[in-house]
């Protein structure tokens, strides 16, 4: 593997980062390609309430966390929330998606977390592997309540 950096992301790497986060949603979803959108992922990274952290090979952005950082209402602690992770096809299995993960836990210890909160979808069909070798199962479920649900109850 070639020298490897992990760092945050800022807006400037919107043309880096809109790629992948096309990428991601047609692993996730399938059907067709999404076209990388550049003012999205600058939108997303000037956004105060998600940070993305990108790693690197060479100069070419090959995968990427997209985190919060949340109180935790039991602890009184604040948490870290790995809301999505991405590696490109031709580099997972290279150790990129744990060094994200580990750059992620730097993150948290340097600002006192009590953990990291890592959300899997449940009907998941790309692979499982990295988190299946890196968290646990946690003691809560996760549910999605439609917004149009609510609105008409």
């Amino acid at each position: 593997m070639a020298d490897l950096i992990c760092r945050a992301l800022k807006p400037g790497d919107a043309p880096d980062l809109a790629p992948l986060i096309a990428e991601n949603a047609q692993a996730l979803k399938r059907g067709a390609p999404r076209r990388p959108d550049e003012v999205f992922a600058e939108r997303l990274l000037e956004d105060k309430s998600i940070e993305i952290i990108g790693a690197y090979e060479d100069e070419d952005l090959v995968g990427f966390a997209a985190f919060f950082d949340i109180p935790d209402l039991i602890s009184g602690l604040r948490i870290g929330q790995l809301d999505d992770i991405y590696v490109m096809p031709d580099h997972q299995h290279k150790g990129i998606g744990r060094s994200l993960v580990e750059e992620l836990s730097k993150i948290g210890t340097a600002r006192d977390w009590l953990h990291v909160r890592w959300l899997v979808p449940n009907k998941n069909k790309v692979d499982n592997s990295l988190f299946e070798d890196l968290a646990e199962p946690g003691d809560e479920d996760s549910f999605i309540i439609p917004i149009s649900r609510l609105a008409l109850a």
